[in-house]
């Protein structure tokens, strides 16, 4: 092998090695080696679940940048962002830690934000939420897969019984046993109540046997809702009075309401009050006729007078029988 083949060799080997070089770096700088490589955002969790660096970041599902750093910052872990340039992050928008897999990695999800939020600015820190961790879930149902297992240990000894206590079959087997022959007359009575039940015997009996109590029955029930319309139907008609005494209309309304008529009512009880008393005290011809006597006693005489002089007239004619009559009253 000559020394131009040898070199040519060496120089084939040396460009291949820069070509594996090249796509080394561009795999893991994912292809932005000489790339603008965008902008970076915080985001402040509890805890990072096992997330690390390289670990993508998601926008609708969609990469956008990846886990640049992790750092603890206080009493939080915080997750430095590297975002492509070209993308846009609205102020409003929440991350969270997103398992992709039961065993597979961690990945940072984006909400999309509200439309027309201004967009967050390099070194800025994104709101954050915390998701359920399938690692705590996993706990969760392991405490409760235990609680099950003593309660079912405790259903178990209950119903076997435990350190020579007697369980709830054994307790139910020796109630059985003590009050077989109470249990057998209570069944025998059972079976005679229900066949007079089907014989129609009873109060119970006929109601269920007798189609026309039945009738009867229901005839009542139609009654007593007839009675409860008729109810309604009163005292709605009573409150459309109560409310129309309350608007004043109406002679009743009127009367409670309007000042005028309630004063003429006034003055009118107060006039037959004055009447009356005038009518107790013997004042003015009514009073006087109630109250005294001379009245009906000169009535009485006049009235004797006119007896005693139809008892004299004879037949004298009318004009006769007039003057007489006359002569005798006055």
């Amino acid at each position: 092998m000559n020394n131009a083949q040898q070199t040519a060799r060496v120089g084939l080997f040396f460009l291949l090695g820069l070509a594996l070089v090249w796509v080394t770096f561009e795999t893991l700088s994912d292809g932005k080696l000489f790339k603008d490589r965008g902008y970076t955002v915080v985001a402040g969790f509890d805890d990072l679940r096992q997330l690390k660096i390289g670990d993508e970041v998601r926008m609708a599902g969609v990469k956008i940048g990846s886990v640049e750093k992790t750092r603890l910052a206080g009493r939080r872990a915080e997750a430095v962002l590297r975002i492509d340039p070209d993308v846009q992050i609205a102020g409003d928008a929440s991350a969270t830690i997103v398992m992709s897999g039961l065993i597979g990695s961690n990945y940072i999800g984006i909400d999309l934000g509200t439309r027309g939020t201004a967009p967050l600015q390099p070194g800025a820190e994104i709101h954050t939420s915390v998701t359920p961790d399938i690692n705590a879930i996993m706990t969760q149902l392991g405490n409760l897969g235990s609680k099950f297992d003593s309660a079912l240990g405790t259903l178990g000894d209950s119903l076997k019984g435990k350190d020579g206590q007697p369980g709830l079959f054994q307790k139910l087997d020796t109630l059985v046993g003590e009050n077989g022959s109470k249990i057998t007359a209570t069944m025998t009575n059972l079976q005679e109540v229900t066949a007079k039940l089907n014989k129609g015997e009873g109060t119970m009996g006929k109601l269920i046997n007798d189609p026309k109590l039945h009738d009867d029955l229901l005839a009542t029930v139609d009654e007593i809702k007839s009675a409860a319309t008729q109810a309604k139907t009163f005292v709605a008609d009573a409150q459309t009075i109560i409310d129309q005494v309350k608007s004043g209309k109406g002679p009743l309304g009127t009367l409670v309401f309007d000042e005028t008529t309630a004063n003429n009512l006034k003055a009118t009880v107060k006039n037959v009050r004055d009447v009356s008393d005038k009518l107790a005290r013997g004042e003015g011809t009514l009073g006087k006729l109630i109250n005294d006597d001379s009245l009906y006693l000169s009535a009485q005489g006049t009235l004797k007078k006119a007896d005693r002089a139809l008892d004299g007239l004879d037949d004298t004619g009318p004009i006769n029988a007039l003057g007489t009559v006359a002569k005798s009253l006055f």
